[in-house]
């Protein structure tokens, strides 16, 4: 017998029937003709008994939430793109607050309260990074880079741009969505360049090769996916520069109480991620991508996210803030902006802005460095485990490569083994980048101490032993 749902109007048979009756349609199998024959299955689906109340509902919701093992009640060494960073208390409180919480559009009042905590985001992030323009955050660090090289191409008319090998696979893959397919008239070539397999930074000389006036821009990270600082990057700009090229460069803001803004060697565009500041992991979905420029018109007519201004009133001494270039974004112009930016993370940016208040400069330089003194203290002590190699020795930041290939055991076997000792290793590496062999991407942050690492090297040496 059919259950009638209460709470859904559509399982009603009557109901059903009138909908039907609405579009035209003799039954529901008809709205599903077109799907092939043998892409559609003849049996049953073996579905668990319906919950009829919210009680039952809920108690199989917290069974199989309970399967899952999160990064607080293990010890995590992962990141790639999404890291373990310290949240402050008080980033959840304020980012929680109804004012912020609840509201998308409000009135005219409420957008002037949200509007200046929006500022004071990107005031404090175009501080840190030293570019004078910086957006509202996207949905992820790879929409903003996908972003940056469409303006890139409309800035210069051009239909290329040139990328490091290395390079996390996810935000390649939405790269190229932004860059599109062949067939479509906006595409944009997207060129991978190697890099040294002694040093793991880019291959200059196949960088020069590969540089042509087809090329709208250079993109690079430092410190790349596999943790390493790019030293070349004032030559990338260089050789980028001279083809005519923009410069986009992505960074982890974090990191930047230690190493000097992408801005200082040469940047034109600088993308990133807004994660560290503030932001939990949250399953890595959503956790927000920043564009910061410097403020000439060139760039400030390409941009596609929201951009916050603080403007003098009619009042004298009053000041107010809102939205600027609305229009060219496809909030103001739907379809006819300059890209479709779709879902973003503006709560986040309440969160960032009240992680770097909270830090200042003093606070992002004691971060930085403790992350590279952990991370460093983590590569020695793991590099002794018998079996065990660091594959780039060069500079790096709170990532390093593991390679396990002296071992004789798989990335995939050893990490199913920690899982015994209620520890994540690192992120397999072998499938995406199969010349580094057996490796695995070991994040260290300000979270970690002395004590976690040397529980994951024991953990490691009887693991390989």
């Amino acid at each position: 017998m059919t259950f009638t749902h209460p709470f859904m109007a559509n399982s009603v048979d009557a109901i059903k029937q009138e909908m039907l009756d609405a579009i035209g349609a003799p039954s529901v199998e008809a709205l599903f003709e077109q799907i092939p024959a043998d892409h559609r299955t003849t049996r049953p689906f073996d579905l668990p008994p319906a919950l009829r109340s919210e009680v039952a509902l809920r108690r199989h919701l917290l069974s199989l939430l309970g399967r899952n093992q999160d990064c607080e009640s293990n010890l995590s060494f992962l990141g790639g793109g999404c890291w373990q960073h310290h949240v402050p208390a008080i980033c959840d409180e304020i980012a929680g607050r109804s004012e912020f919480l609840t509201p998308v559009w409000g009135t005219p009042s409420s957008d002037h309260g949200r509007n200046q905590a929006w500022f004071e985001f990107t005031s404090q992030l175009g501080e840190l990074l030293e570019m004078e323009i910086v957006s509202l955050p996207v949905y992820s660090w790879g929409c903003a880079a996908g972003h940056a090289i469409r303006m890139a191409s409309r800035l210069t008319g051009r239909r290329q741009v040139l990328v490091p090998r290395i390079l996390c696979p996810e935000r390649l893959s939405v790269i190229r969505n932004y860059c599109q397919p062949p067939a479509m008239p906006d595409h944009i070539d997207v060129v991978e360049i190697g890099f040294d397999a002694a040093t793991g930074l880019l291959d200059l000389a196949e960088l020069e090769a590969r540089l042509s006036e087809r090329t709208a821009a250079v993109y690079v990270e430092t410190p790349n996916y596999l943790g390493l600082i790019e030293t070349q990057a004032a030559a990338i700009a260089r050789l980028a520069h001279a083809a005519g090229a923009e410069f986009i460069v992505g960074v982890d803001p974090i990191s930047l109480g230690v190493l000097a803004p992408p801005a200082t060697f040469g940047a034109d565009i600088v993308v990133g991620t807004t994660q560290p500041l503030g932001v939990h992991m949250n399953c890595g979905g959503g956790t927000g991508g920043f564009i910061a420029s410097r403020d000439e018109e060139r760039y400030a007519r390409e941009y596609p996210a929201l951009l916050v201004s603080i403007a003098e009133t009619t009042v004298p001494g009053e000041r107010a803030f809102g939205l600027s270039l609305l229009h060219q974004s496809s909030y103001g112009s739907r379809e006819n902006g300059k890209d479709w930016t779709g879902n973003s993370v503006y709560l986040w940016a309440i969160s960032n802005a009240v992680y770097m208040s909270l830090m200042g400069p003093e606070g992002f330089r004691e971060v930085g460095e403790l992350i590279v003194q952990q991370a460093h203290y983590a590569a020695r002590v793991l590099a002794a485990v018998p079996g065990v190699a660091v594959t780039f020795r060069g500079g790096f930041f709170k990532e390093f490569v593991l390679d396990f290939s002296g071992s004789g055991k798989s990335v995939q076997a050893i990490n199913k083994a920690l899982r015994a000792h209620g520890i994540f290793g690192g992120h397999d590496l072998s499938a995406a980048f199969p010349e580094l062999g057996q490796s695995a991407l070991y994040a260290v942050t300000e979270i970690h101490t002395r004590a976690d690492i040397d529980r994951l090297a024991a953990a490691l040496a009887e693991v390989l032993g």
